[in-house]
């Protein structure tokens, strides 16, 4: 880890307190004058870091940029194990399409791609998926070994539900589901979810599964083409979040890792009890 990288996860841990730079150095190991050329660093990558007189440094609130160690500043539960395969991109064709080459290389389950905007996403049946900034584009690499259920019908619940109790306990915001896994909220689309799969073809074994997930987080609808301006919608508008999208991500993330106490009776009923319709 690079000292801008080590000095942008303690500010993300530490982010409702100000630290000065002479403790910085001694929790990091770091010398100050690392201290200050990797604050000088970040606040050329765009974050806005305050410092204040005999108080020292800390991390704007309004700062909303994807990092890991943002992503990472968020997990609560023990996935230690993965974090290490938490790859962000400023632009993708599609975080599907490269994870889908990284299941196929050997990725291991728990890897998360991120992409702050896609050229070329895709949805269900190729349709296209327009994502310009302002969105979250996250999709997740899963072995089937760690999974206790291989039911697409299960996997695809479990997803959708997960996705609607993140954005419901972070943002008081009930979204509602529209087969397959598309998310509305007040009639606009403001997510889709899609779950490919890779097989062996002579014996029909589920060799990785795929989640990709976009979220229109703040966007700009106004950017959106003019025959979707009417179809979609926003969690909220632009620069008008109350929580960042490194939260709802890491909130996301740890849903989908935790699958040990599955009970698909009720992850069916709930699915179910959120559809637009049937």
């Amino acid at each position: 880890m690079t000292s801008k990288e080590k000095i942008l996860a303690f500010l993300e841990t530490n982010k409702d307190t100000y630290t000065s730079g002479e403790a910085m150095a001694n929790a990091l190991g770091l010398s100050r004058n690392a201290i200050w050329k990797a604050i000088n660093e970040l606040r050329k990558s765009g974050y806005q870091i305050d410092a204040v007189s005999n108080k020292g440094y800390q991390l704007a609130q309004s700062n909303d940029i994807i990092s890991k160690q943002g992503i990472l500043s968020y997990i609560n539960t023990d996935i230690s194990n993965v974090t290490d395969n938490i790859y962000i991109h400023d632009s993708l064709a599609s975080t599907n399409r490269t994870a889908k080459e990284m299941a196929i290389a050997g990725s291991p389950h728990g890897t998360l791609v991120i992409a702050k905007k896609q050229e070329s996403g895709k949805g269900r049946r190729e349709h296209n998926f327009f994502s310009p900034d302002g969105g979250i584009y996250m999709s997740i690499i899963l072995s089937p070994s760690k999974l206790p259920c291989l039911d697409p019908d299960v996997i695809t619940a479990y997803t959708g539900v997960s996705v609607c109790n993140a954005i419901n306990d972070l943002c008081s915001i009930n979204p509602k589901i529209k087969p397959i896994n598309d998310l509305f909220v007040d009639g606009r689309k403001i997510c889709g979810i899609l779950t490919e799969s890779g097989i062996e073809f002579e014996t029909g074994l589920v060799q990785w599964i795929v989640v990709g997930i976009g979220i229109n987080f703040d966007s700009d609808i106004s950017a959106f083409p003019t025959e979707l301006q009417n179809i979609v919608g926003s969690l909220y508008s632009p620069g008008n979040a109350p929580i960042s999208k490194n939260q709802l991500i890491a909130n996301i993330y740890e849903r989908l890792l935790c699958w040990d106490n599955l009970d698909a009776d009720r992850i069916k009923s709930e699915y179910n009890k959120r559809l637009i319709c049937k």
